[in-house]
């Protein structure tokens, strides 16, 4: 552990990716576990963190005062529930550190308010935190755009563990987002998420999801575009969580050296 290393805290400690998070914060070198966080009637508050996630004692007990952690850290590390996201946000914006967001599922309105917390914190937010998946976002734009939608319909097929509460996914709707950019439209007024009964033909320039939804399924991911004769296929394969958590981690150390601002993983990995 060195002086120099980044502090982070990682917030929903007791959650599966609160715990995947502390894992590898305590493994990755340039950085160190500052505090966990859990909500305030967690029966895992006071435990040690470590012990949480399956290290054994690390001496960082579990406490549910965000602010008091934060202003003594460099980042948070934040995959928890809109509500509390947006309640983070206004906390890294008064500790102006470095706030990573994973949580899925926000409305237009929390949106707005983690994009006004960034005026003073830096903030990272991406429906999916992998290399992987962000490439996949950008091969998903280059293909609708070369692709006419005249020609090519794109559907966008996911499948995540029956405990996911969002739907469609984060990622479904930024590979989505990444489609609509390349064929220059709004994905809001051409999104297709529900299709029951006598739906018609398929409207043209639409762009579709279907949601799967069971067992302990980590992430897939497909992005189909169905021609005449011919469909291509752009897919990801999620096996552990761990990827995510790593990210986060790359987004927190990148994040540290910037100006406040609403960053997303591209900006991250060069791909923007």
């Amino acid at each position: 552990m060195s002086e120099t290393d980044m502090k982070l805290v990682v917030v929903g400690a007791a959650g599966r990716m609160g715990q995947t998070l502390i894992r590898i914060v305590h493994a990755t070198a340039g950085v160190r576990l500052h505090a966990a966080i859990e909500r305030s009637n967690s029966p895992f508050i006071g435990r040690d963190a470590g012990e949480l996630a399956g290290l054994g004692p690390i001496g960082i007990p579990v406490t549910d005062k965000p602010l008091e952690a934060f202003v003594e850290a460099e980042g948070v590390l934040d995959f928890t529930a809109p509500a509390a996201t947006v309640e983070f946000a206004g906390l890294a914006a008064q500790a102006r550190i470095v706030h990573v967001i994973g949580t899925t599922g926000c409305s237009a309105d929390d949106e707005a308010k983690i994009r006004a917390a960034a005026r003073h914190a830096r903030v990272v937010k991406s429906g999916n935190m992998s290399l992987g998946v962000n490439l996949l976002g950008v091969l998903t734009e280059t293909a609708a755009r070369a692709l006419s939608p005249a020609d090519w319909d794109i559907e966008i097929l996911e499948m995540h563990h029956k405990h996911k509460v969002d739907a469609p996914s984060g990622t479904a709707l930024l590979l989505g987002e990444a489609a609509a950019k390349g064929r220059r439209i709004g994905l809001a007024e051409h999104a297709v998420k529900v299709r029951d009964g006598h739906t018609g033909p398929r409207p043209q320039g639409t762009i579709g999801f279907a949601t799967l939804r069971g067992g302990s399924v980590v992430g897939e991911h497909s992005v189909i575009l169905a021609g005449e004769g011919e469909t291509v296929t752009l897919s990801h394969s999620a096996t552990d969580r761990s990827i995510f958590a790593r990210g986060a981690v790359a987004a927190a150390l990148w994040g540290r050296s910037q100006k406040p601002g609403f960053y997303s993983m591209l900006d991250v990995l060069g791909l923007n």
